[in-house]
């Protein structure tokens, strides 16, 4: 390994949330090299500015890492934390993931102040996500529910609740754990209620492209069974065109040597969910990826994309 820099810059977006994430690898990364300092630098992002429409409105996750890939790009910064789920799978050409940590919680999480499940809810009652995937896969189950958008970080989302927006609304575990907010969870969704996005729970480093001394230095951060199911459930989204657009779940898991990953297509309001199931080699990720994506579309989804996108391009 080269020798440890005298410095590292983490870029970060602002929330509290993405701060506690970039905070975590800083934290890793010092006591790893304690010669090393190890700063952030924080950012507003444009899909942190833009709260009164829904991501798929206003052009999908990539607007929570662009101002970061930029500060990488200029030299201000060495690496951006991300959480996974966030970042397109499509990254440009300069960039790479060079670590993927251990997963936290991959679950939805359902946050009420009266009611304990989503069956508790009366017809009528209002819930709310920011997420085609949560909301297909909810209406699909319980029809009788009022489904809408919920934007802003988590304390943003929590204070709509608190102040009766929602009747209930519904996160990632992931975040209000890391958050020290477990106690605002009523119950966790399983994943056959709400099949996780790719990468849920999981966060990322990114960097430049050809930092072969950052990727040796961020080595010991890297979890290699969930970088196996990163690299599993992205390859589903990558195959089949993943966005924000898109009511699209997929979610591995690993048990010993065998990697076993569940994926699904949507309709947005639920009428049709199409789904996949493969298991194999936890070596083979990328190639169970990709063949629970084909299984999907020799369902059918193809036919459930093309209408989205000419939806989205009307």
């Amino acid at each position: 390994m080269s020798s440890i820099p005298a410095t590292l810059v983490i870029a970060t977006r602002a929330s509290r949330l993405a701060l506690w994430q970039a905070e975590h690898v800083r934290d890793r990364l010092s006591a790893l090299y304690p010669g090393c300092k190890v700063s952030l630098l924080t950012l507003t992002t444009r899909g942190d500015k833009i709260l009164d429409r829904t991501l798929s409105k206003i052009g999908g996750k990539g607007l929570f890492i662009k101002e970061l890939e930029t500060a990488l790009l200029d030299g201000r910064a060495d690496l951006a934390v991300h959480s996974l789920k966030d970042v397109p799978v499509d990254l440009h050409e300069s960039f790479e993931l060079s670590a993927v940590l251990a997963r936290e919680d991959a679950r939805d999480a359902l946050v009420s102040n009266l009611y304990d499940t989503l069956d508790q809810l009366p017809a009528g009652a209002v819930v709310g996500t920011s997420s085609l995937r949560r909301e297909a896969q909810i209406r699909q189950h319980y029809p009788q529910l009022i489904l809408r958008p919920l934007r802003g970080n988590v304390d943003t989302r929590l204070a709509k609740l608190d102040h009766g927006d929602y009747a209930a609304i519904i996160l990632a575990a992931a975040g209000l754990k890391r958050l020290g907010l477990e106690a605002r969870i009523r119950s966790y969704l399983t994943p056959e209620q709400s099949l996780p996005a790719a990468g849920q729970g999981a966060l990322a480093i990114e960097t430049l492209v050809g930092r072969s001394d950052l990727r040796a230095w961020l080595l010991p951060l890297a979890c290699p069974d969930t970088t196996a199911c990163a690299v599993a459930e992205r390859a589903v989204s990558r195959v089949l065109g993943g966005s924000c657009q898109v009511p699209l779940a997929a979610y591995a898991q690993v048990g010993g040597d065998t990697l076993q990953l569940r994926a699904l297509v949507a309709e947005p309001d639920g009428s049709r969910i199409i789904r996949a199931q493969v298991s194999g080699p936890v070596a083979a990720a990328l190639r169970l990826g990709e063949q629970a994506a084909q299984t999907l579309l020799d369902q059918g989804a193809k036919a459930v994309l093309d209408k989205l996108a000419a939806a989205t391009s009307a």
